[in-house]
């Protein structure tokens, strides 16, 4: 036995660490094996070697490796070596523990390992086994099926004898005829085996869009049995269906069952593994209400066939059902002690319990739940992948590790594809039927899968789905279907109605079997994500095209405003004499100081937007070269004004727009003052301003600022896609227009120190004009106009200065700004 158990135990290890390279689904034929075996047993007995021969000649060929890191195939049917070494001494044991008395050993260590079960997954105390006056606990049946069709004859025996009290006189069979169990229509096919073998009805409750039953249709379907006389006494709620691992809600169909007293069972064969992590534990909402439940250990815990848990919240109903106690079976600790054989359909039991202890202590809670998050986190690159290519889809959401997907078309294109991936034997999958749509599973079987395996996996899947339909020369275009605009874009009605006006601009196909309006639904997709709430700093450091250093400068803006960009020179901080003021984005930021920050918007804007930005510069050269004409003293002033016309000009023609978010509003500077540096300094030279994060008015920023190197350029933002809410009816007129024409009505009923205090036809050019030339008096204004502005857009009833502290919320900041024409 020593020498052949460590044969045996080699072979077994050598097969693990060898099985990626084992055809996953065997190539043969039924009745293979019988031309390899004699008809008759043997009438010696043979020798070891040869036995052992035979197991890779007629064995193997005909196995399909469950263990495979390509077996995709049902749900995990997983082993390990903890829980291998567990069951070879359990057989060597080979106890029948159907009482305490029969081995105590393996009755104690079974109660002690479903406690641990229950509350790794967090059940209420009602289902553990805390004492011996306990009514709930827990017991290790064979399979969920078993679980199932034991807790429906409990319920139906308590149904019975309810019935009974409430109306004596009938029989038993009369009682059964009567009852009637539900189920969601995605359930698994073992309850309605289990109602076929209890002689009860069952009724199906059709799953709603989620693939999930919903406490309306159960409450309904009960109302109209109750009205035909029948008796509700039973429902099964599926967590994790074998079809596409969809949850029923267990909070609303608890409810419903505490309502009419009816027995819930919960059947979580799956997904009741990876209830051992917290952030699965949702779908357990609801569970105080369910009177049983069950899951396999043996599925998605390495613990290998066969072993599910079943819990109880009161065992007297199922003791009544199974308490059959010959005068051998009873012993003097018989209503003390537990005896399991009351819990089950069959008298003897194996001692599994041992190889869940040693699974258990040798994983810790820990290591099983990176074990389940490793398979949840494989399926989903595999989604992704399949989302990835416009000719598959997923009919149902992917949860846990099980992703079901399909050629988009008919359900022959996808059977195809799948009888074809297991002819091949790389991979195996199996199909199922949602909502009358063929799908194939793909679920994450194996402890050996690596995202390596499922690249590889996925390729084949292409390449065979490629086969596929150039042999039906079927030809999936990549487009949007009329039945889902309208989940991708709210407006599509009104989409619709402006492309089949005259007046419309979009031109309309009829050969198109959907109308879809691109740029509206990215414009409303972008304001989505403009819009969302953005706590963390280091988060909006991670947006792409964001650069940063020194202060943390928000995203929030979504207006049309007029925008100070700082710009440091990489020299010794000092600007020269001769630096003039880009409209368009000059000079990039340097050296030490920080304070800079940009926001490269999509590039398609950018040509549009340095058209209207020329526009703009063009009017205000012609207004400042009537402005120099008019006002000039000295030649030397007028030359000198020239030249920082060319000097601007050049920039604007060959300097790329860019969207800078940060508002940077000057401070007053006095008349003398500006005058002292207009020839040392640039126009725009500052040495103090007031910086507003979007919306926000923040401190002022003078430690960033150099006084000696500091410049700024001002630039016109074209209209961004995203509105301050997500109402695209906004009035165009946004926060940079109105400021500027509050100042131009503001400047044209006070005299200006240059004499140009006539109002213009266009009063944002001829305010952008202004500021651009930063006029002292000018500026002197611009922010006392800004603050209640920006007040009118923060919160009317605060300082301006006191939103340090609020909300970045765009929704919070807008909600007093009903409408900007009553600014």
């Amino acid at each position: 036995f020593d020498l052949a158990g460590k044969e045996m135990v080699d072979y077994i290890a050598d097969y693990l660490e060898n099985i990626r390279e084992r055809r996953v689904f065997p190539d043969v034929s039924p009745g293979y094996m019988r031309q390899l075996l004699p008809e008759s047993a043997p009438v010696e007995g043979e020798p070891w070697p040869k036995i052992f021969g035979d197991v890779e000649r007629v064995v193997m060929p005909g196995v399909t490796h469950w263990q495979s890191p390509h077996m995709h195939g049902y749900f995990p049917a997983l082993n390990s070596m903890p829980s291998l070494l567990g069951d070879m001494l359990a057989d060597a044991i080979n106890c029948l523990g159907f009482t305490w008395a029969s081995s105590p050993a393996c009755t104690e260590l079974e109660i002690v390992v479903m406690n641990w079960l229950g509350k790794m997954i967090g059940l209420p105390d009602d289902f553990l086994h805390l004492s011996s006056n306990s009514k709930g606990g827990g017991v290790l049946q064979t399979t969920s099926s078993e679980a199932t069709l034991v807790c429906l004859l409990a319920g139906r025996t308590r149904a019975i004898q309810r019935f009974h009290e409430h109306n004596p006189g009938y029989q038993d069979a009369e009682i059964n005829a009567r009852l009637v169990a539900y189920c969601s229509d995605q359930a698994h096919s073992s309850v309605e085996k289990a109602a076929l073998i209890g002689l009860v009805r069952m009724r199906y409750i059709e799953a709603d869009e989620q693939l999930a039953m919903r406490g309306k249709l159960l409450r309904e379907a009960i109302e109209d049995d109750i009205k035909q006389g029948l008796v509700p006494f039973w429902v099964c709620a599926t967590l994790g269906s074998t079809g596409s691992c969809s949850f029923d809600n267990l909070d609303e169909v608890g409810i419903v069952c505490r309502e009419y007293n009816l027995w819930l069972h919960v059947d979580a064969a799956y997904a009741g593994s990876a209830f051992i992590c917290p952030e699965f534990r949702t779908w357990l909402r609801g569970v105080e209400r369910v009177d049983s439940l069950a899951f396999n250990p043996s599925k998605w815990l390495m613990v290998h066939f066969d072993a599910t848990a079943m819990w109880v919240k009161d065992s007297t109903a199922v003791h009544r059902t199974f308490n059959v106690e010959p005068l051998y079976l009873q012993h003097e600790n018989s209503g003390v002690a537990v005896d399991f054989m009351h819990w089950q359909i069959p008298l003897s039991r194996r001692f599994r319990a041992l190889k869940v202890w040693f699974v258990l202590r040798s994983f810790g809670i820990k290591g099983l739940q990176r074990h389940i998050r490793e398979g949840v986190r494989l399926a989903q690159k595999f989604e992704a992948l399949v989302l990835a290519d416009h000719r598959f889809e997923l009919p149902a959401k992917r949860h846990l590790g099980l992703v079901v997907f399909r050629i988009r078309g008919d359900n022959e294109i996808t059977e195809r594809l799948l009888k074809r991936l297991n002819y091949r034997g790389n991979q195996h999958c199996v199909p199922s039927s949602l909502k009358g749509q063929y799908v194939i599973r793909f679920t994450i079987t194996s402890t050996h899968t690596t995202l390596d395996d499922i690249v590889k996996d996925w390729m084949e899947i292409k390449q065979v789905a490629s086969l596929v339909l150039d042999e039906m020369n079927i030809t999936i275009s990549n487009r949007v279907y009329l039945k889902d605009t309208k989940e991708k874009s709210e407006a599509f009605g009104s989409s619709l109605l402006l492309s089949n006006s005259p007046l419309s601009p979009k031109v309309v196909n009829g050969s198109f079997a959907a109308i879809f309006d691109a740029d509206e639904f990215l414009a409303k997709t972008y304001a989505g994500i403009r819009i969302a709430h953005q706590e963390s700093p280091s988060t909006r450091r991670r947006v792409r095209g964001i650069l940063m250093s020194g202060k943390q400068f928000s995203l929030d803006s979504h207006m049309d405003v007029a925008v100070v960009r700082t710009t440091l020179d990489d020299g010794g901080g000092h600007s020269g004499p001769n630096t003039a003021v880009s409209a368009t984005g000059g000079g990039g930021g340097g050296g030490g100081g920080g304070g800079q920050a940009s926001i490269r918007e999509d590039v398609d804007n950018e040509e549009s937007a340095t058209e209207e930005t020329e526009l703009l510069l063009l009017q205000l050269s012609r207004r400042r070269r009537s402005s120099s004409h008019n006002n000039s003293s000295p030649q030397s002033q007028s030359s000198t004004h020239s030249h920082h016309h060319q000097n601007s000009s050049s920039n604007l023609s060959h300097t790329p727009t860019r969207h800078f978010r940060p508002i940077a509003l000057y401070t007053a500077h006095s008349q003398s003052q500006s005058q002292s540096h207009s020839h040392s300094q640039s126009p725009c030279s500052v040495t103090h301003c007031d910086v507003y994060h979007g919306k926000r008015f923040l401190e002022p920023v003078s430690s960033l600022i150099d006084n000696s190197s500091f410049t700024s350029s001002i630039h016109r933002l074209p209209t961004p896609l995203a509105t301050p809410t997500e109402d695209f009816d906004w009035p165009a007129r946004t926060f940079n227009q109105l400021l500027l024409e509050r100042y131009a009505q503001s400047s044209s009923h006070s005299p200006s120190a240059d004499g140009e205090g006539s109002s213009s036809t266009d009063s944002s050019s001829l305010s952008l004009a202004r500021v651009i030339t930063a006029t002292p008096s000018i500026l002197s204004s611009l922010n006392e106009l800004a603050s209640p502005l920006l007040g009118s857009f923060a919160s009317p009833s605060q300082p301006l200065q006191s939103a340090l502290g609020d909300s970045d919320s765009d929704a919070t900041i807008c909600s007093a700004a009903s409408s900007l024409e009553s600014l």
